[in-house]
């Protein structure tokens, strides 16, 4: 019984020792992590959680990627003080092409009808085709689709402009300050003074001054071919647009002894359209319609007519609706609105074809009724007992 008692208490004598032995340990180790703690400089705000947050993404499992071998690099835009941190593995991303078919990275063989896929090579291509041509042929439809509706909207822009109200070209004649008839007989182009001048005015100073002097500039009119394009050289040599667009026409057609010089009237054309001649335009126009000195481009030619009309030159105006005509019946209303609006520029052919298209249903009683109304109003505003007297004199000077 000694024994046992003995047994027992050397038991509970061991595990009172080691109940205190643990507790030396303990008391140990928070003296020792207090000691650290008191130790540890403060960190900073922006700072905490680091770790954590690289923890964090070791462990993201959004990607295949392996997260600890991202290397940042700067890309620098522009300003160097400016920088933005991208990930190397995210930029080689956009640069690696995928193959259709397989899968494979590396692919550089595309489709050769919508360019929106890749593939290794021509067999992942054949491989892949059936899979891909309905969705190859509804791309190709959609961007054919938008394209169209780019064109449709384009064209009605276009016809917006092109039909709109254009401005009167002609000023007013410098000397009686009326406006300047559309007829090329009803006035004069000055190259003493460069200024266009009525023929009523032209003609009325005739009668006056036996020297026939400038209505405006009192210089006096050249008698000779010689002298008229030695007065017009002055004007080329002063940049005058109208000079320059009036010695391209004289070389154009061989006038006032000039020899005819196709080149250097064309290129005379473009000088003049450059400075911002309006009939320029139209004998720009003219040039590449009839191929007289250059090749023949109705596109272009057109382009030029519009953009005379546009601005108001009523020749340019006429001759697109002559265009319009012979395309065919469906472009016979495109012809109408053109005659229309030539007819208020003064334009008495034009107004000659809207009454046949009148006589033959084409145009409507009020739509003719509109052209003879604005006719009206122009011989209004040209009309004159001067220029009658003009026009009666001599037969270059009619101007209706």
């Amino acid at each position: 019984m000694s024994t046992c008692t003995d047994k027992s208490d050397d038991a509970t004598l061991s595990s009172s020792n080691n109940t205190a032995a643990v507790d030396d340990i303990i008391s140990g180790i928070n003296k020792v992590a207090l000691e650290d703690v008191n130790n540890t400089p403060p960190r900073d705000i922006i700072g905490e959680g680091e770790e954590d947050m690289n923890s964090e993404k070791k462990k993201c499992t959004s990607c295949e990627q392996n997260l600890e071998h991202i290397k940042s690099h700067e890309i620098r835009h522009g300003n160097a003080d400016t920088t933005d941190i991208v990930s190397e593995d995210v930029v080689s991303c956009v640069d690696v092409s995928i193959c259709a078919n397989c899968g494979k990275e590396g692919a550089s063989n595309t489709c050769n009808k919508c360019k929106m896929v890749k593939y290794c090579n021509a067999v992942c291509k054949k491989r892949h085709r059936h899979k891909h041509k309905k969705d190859c042929e509804e791309h190709l439809r959609c961007v054919a689709e938008v394209q169209e509706e780019e064109i449709r909207r384009a064209a009605e822009l276009h016809d917006l402009e092109l039909f709109k109200q254009p401005p009167t070209i002609d000023d007013d004649c410098p000397i009686c300050f009326q406006r300047l008839p559309f007829l090329d007989t009803g006035k004069r182009y000055k190259p003493c003074c460069g200024k266009v001048i009525c023929s009523g005015c032209i003609h009325a100073v005739e009668l006056s001054d036996e020297d026939a002097l400038c209505p405006f500039c009192r210089t006096p009119t050249p008698y000779t071919e010689d002298e008229n394009v030695r007065q017009l050289m002055k004007r080329v040599d002063a940049g005058d647009a109208e000079g320059i667009n009036n010695l391209g026409f004289y070389l154009s057609n061989g006038m006032n002894g000039l020899s005819q010089d196709y080149a250097k009237a064309l290129e005379l054309f473009h000088r003049a359209a450059e400075l911002g001649n309006i009939t320029s335009h139209y004998n720009l126009g003219n040039v590449y319609y009839n191929g007289r000195g250059a090749k023949i481009d109705k596109k272009k030619a057109i382009n030029y007519y519009e953009l005379a009309a546009m601005r108001g030159l009523v020749e340019a105006r006429h001759n697109l609706a002559i265009i319009e005509k012979r395309r065919g019946n469906i472009y016979i209303g495109r012809a109408i609105k053109h005659y229309m609006i030539a007819v208020e520029g003064g334009s008495n052919i034009s107004l000659a074809n809207i009454q046949k298209f009148y006589s033959c249903g084409r145009v409507t009683k009020d739509e003719y009724t509109k052209a003879l109304r604005a006719y009206q109003k122009y011989l209004d505003e040209v009309k004159s007992t001067q220029r009658d007297h003009a026009a009666a004199a001599r037969e270059d000077y009619k101007y209706i």
